[in-house]
């Protein structure tokens, strides 16, 4: 049973950093064709924030956290990680990575991914 397991999240003042991590058990992220990161704040839908193809590392990000976000892989570790730099309170939301297993499409969506985690929370102050 494929599972993935969210961690780091937490409560962090405006400007500061957060680094969330995804572990994925019964198979390795090798096996998947890319890796995404959304998330959800409250009475919001839930919204696309990074993404990294595995084959070839390539990332995506969507606007809002353009040069503030980092989406890594560990292969060694087998690890996904969302490095979050200038944090601000409109960050503040449940964080989910989700494994996509084709890489077909553009990444963006939340119907592209396969497997979800069940999400951690990260919460900013202002």
């Amino acid at each position: 049973q494929v599972q993935l397991v969210e961690s780091g999240g937490g409560l962090v003042q405006a400007g500061n950093s957060l680094r969330v991590s995804c572990a994925a058990s019964g198979r390795t992220f090798s096996s998947y064709a890319a890796v995404g990161w959304f998330r959800q704040a409250p009475g919001k839908e839930r919204e696309f924030v990074a993404a990294i193809r595995w084959r070839n590392g390539r990332t995506y990000y969507a606007d809002s956290v353009k040069g503030r976000f980092t989406v890594s892989r560990d292969n060694a570790k087998d690890m996904v990680y969302l490095q979050m730099n200038s944090l601000k309170p409109e960050d503040t939301a449940v964080y989910y990575c989700a494994a996509d297993r084709t890489g077909w499409g553009t990444l963006t969506s939340s119907p592209e991914y396969h497997y979800w985690g069940q999400g951690t929370q990260v919460t900013v102050s202002s």
